[in-house]
């Protein structure tokens, strides 16, 4: 779903990836083609633009990983890429896994109960086939995740596929809002590499650094599930 904050999440796990010194390739699936907030707004030289509404779009997958010594993809999917992704995976999910690839579903849930429900309808189409990570996205200062937490299908999902669950903080919108704006990371703020000048003030790099370092210690703490 549109607004949860997965490209927040993506840029986040691929700055990760590279301070582990991870070599891992970025598919940009967003196909609204947005200027700004998708991760090539954000890799512009790392990130691999895919149109998966071509008939071998999401091959992309495949022809990343087989034959060549990248170990992981990391995909932003865009809103909307539910149908033609689940009926790719449906197609070639025997072939691929027999080539010993396997996937991490990666979902977030704000307080919106719609977030929720997409979580549940990509379940629904992958059942057992993934992992899944679970991100608690707390989009304001005293997000209620009430319905994730208390719903009977929520807590279905839970107790069947037993998702690991991991929290992303709040965020000032002074400094996400301008972040989003200028394709700038929280690792470039955070070490002082922008340009932006309102991005360059003292409480704005150590909010950064602060919300940085809490993330890492999540992705640290599901770490088995993130590198191959």
């Amino acid at each position: 779903k549109g607004g949860t904050g997965k490209t927040t999440l993506m840029t986040a796990l691929a700055e990760w990836y590279r301070e582990h010194q991870l070599p891992f390739v970025l598919l940009d699936l967003d196909t609204e083609n947005k200027a700004r907030g998708s991760v090539s707004h954000f890799f512009r030289e790392a990130a691999d633009k895919i149109d998966i509404h071509t008939p071998a779009g999401l091959d992309a997958f495949v022809d990343r990983l087989v034959g060549t010594e990248d170990r992981l993809v990391l995909a932003d999917m865009g809103a909307g890429s539910g149908q033609v992704a689940t009926q790719w995976f449906d197609e070639v999910y025997e072939d691929v896994s027999a080539a010993g690839i396997v996937f991490t579903a990666i979902g977030l849930v704000t307080p919106d109960s719609a977030s929720v429900e997409s979580v549940l309808s990509w379940a629904h189409r992958l059942q057992r086939r993934v992992s899944y990570l679970i991100v608690e996205n707390h989009v304001s200062e005293h997000a209620d995740l009430a319905y994730w937490r208390d719903a009977a299908q929520a807590e279905q999902f839970r107790n069947v596929f037993e998702p690991v669950v991991i929290q992303m903080d709040f965020r000032l919108p002074a400094l996400e809002n301008p972040a989003r704006q200028h394709g700038v990371t929280l690792g470039q703020v955070a070490s002082r590499q922008t340009a932006v000048r309102e991005l360059a003030k003292a409480s704005l790099v150590m909010r950064a650094q602060g919300y940085r370092r809490k993330l890492f210690a999540e992705f640290d703490r599901v770490r088995e599930l993130l590198l191959p």
